[in-house]
């Protein structure tokens, strides 16, 4: 065989190997099956340390919630889902604000938070709450059910955000809208940059339509909407320092 056949086939050889080796890594055991279709974010991503942010009482004296709630213009009646409730900070309050016309569906992947949540539900007789376990690539939320879906400093923490916001993209009602609360710092300091933020989102079929720096929530405040077409898992690019 001549010498540039034999290039040829070690080329193709390397190519293979090359091929194989990135298969593997997709498949790696870290990952859940669901969401291999979709790019790992190209960024660190927060441990999950606690599923209690900060006392409810020093929260409530800076009026967080309320303030939050505002801005994301929460009324009477609507459909409010809670993703990463935790022990129900913002989900009480928010079962509060939408009245017995309104409901909340608190979410979250840690099962003992969401057993303590519940306890608190049935203690304090909040009829308008349900409580549904996710999963971390898919909020497991029904489709075309809320007007609004809060991500309060817990998005730093998805480890699978492309597979996880495609998902969450059906679950908006016409008009419907995410809310995030986070903080300007690294995402492996418990926060995102903006910048980042948007990037991400935008991959996935949402545009920004507000941003406020809210420093007495200790973080900023963004609220994004559906755009008019979600785009396919293999269109989807990771985002890095807030740029494709």
């Amino acid at each position: 065989m001549c010498a540039r056949g034999k290039g040829l086939r070690s080329i193709a050889l390397l190519s293979l190997l090359a091929l194989s080796a990135c298969k593997m890594a997709d498949a790696s055991p870290d990952r859940p099956d669901t969401a291999l279709e979709f790019p790992l974010p190209d960024r660190p991503v927060s441990t999950v340390t606690s599923n209690q942010f900060q006392n409810e009482d020093v929260r409530d004296s800076r009026g967080e919630a309320q303030k939050v709630m505002d801005l994301a213009a929460i009324t009477d009646g609507m459909t409010v889902a809670d993703i990463g409730a935790g022990e129900g900070y913002y989900t009480v309050r928010l079962a509060e604000r939408v009245g017995t016309d309104g409901r909340v569906l608190a979410q979250d992947i840690d099962r003992d938070a969401l057993e303590r949540l519940g306890n608190r539900v049935e203690r304090e007789r909040l009829e308008n709450i349900s409580i549904k376990l996710g999963a971390e690539d898919d909020p497991q939320l029904p489709q075309d059910s809320f007007d609004r879906i809060f991500l309060v400093h817990m998005y730093h923490e998805v480890t699978e955000p492309y597979a996880f916001l495609h998902r969450l993209w059906p679950a908006l009602t016409q008009g419907g809208q995410v809310i995030v609360v986070d903080t300007d710092r690294p995402t492996d300091q418990h926060g995102i940059p903006p910048l980042l933020l948007s990037c991400e989102f935008a991959e996935v079929g949402f545009r920004l339509i507000e941003f406020v720096e809210k420093p007495d929530i200790r973080g900023y405040f963004a609220r994004f909407e559906r755009k008019e077409k979600r785009p396919e898992p293999a269109e989807i690019k990771a985002c890095s320092n807030g740029t494709q």
